[in-house]
């Protein structure tokens, strides 16, 4: 890949950064890296993408944490935050640049779909002792029998999948 700036020697420095919700890219040759300030571990300024007709505002650094006096400038620079409390600080433009960076700004993790089976069928058998659980303290033994009913059948899909959980009675 060709440098962004000189258009001549081989890129080696590859910057990206997200910036109003866009993906933005340079391609940088060692010479042209030294030249504009970027080290390979430290963050970069949006100035730099400027010139390779980026359209970039900075927004003010007005906005600092509390806890370690870390700003919205500091955060960009780095694209690192500060302290735990850094999150609530910039909460707002931290919820959309995740947005941006990934399907949504919940980690909910991957399971494997068997497990996955097991935990929505052990969430139901769950869900249907605490009814179970209400429906015999009401006396309303009729409804409780039903409910009972479902959780056997529940347990006995898990058995199937491999998994026993232990009846609530």
């Amino acid at each position: 890949m060709v440098c962004d700036i000189c258009k001549k020697a081989d890129a080696t420095v590859y910057l990206a950064k997200i910036v109003g919700g866009k993906l933005l890219k340079a391609n940088l040759c060692e010479s042209c890296a030294r030249e504009k300030g970027v080290e390979a571990s430290a963050g970069f300024d949006e100035d730099l993408l400027v010139g390779l007709g980026a359209d970039i505002k900075l927004e003010s650094p007005g906005v600092q944490c509390p806890v370690c006096n870390f700003t919205q400038a500091d955060f960009k620079k780095t694209g690192r935050l500060g302290c735990s409390a850094c999150w609530e600080t910039f909460e707002v433009g931290l919820a959309s640049l995740l947005k941006a960076m990934h399907k949504g700004d919940h980690h909910i993790g991957k399971v494997p779909t068997k497990a996955m089976h097991t935990l929505v069928l052990s969430g139901k058998i769950r869900e249907l002792s605490e009814q179970l659980e209400k429906a015999v303290s009401e006396e309303k033994y009729e409804d409780a029998a039903q409910v009972r009913d479902e959780i056997r059948e529940l347990e006995a899909k898990l058995k199937k999948t491999g998994s026993a959980v232990r009846s609530p009675e």
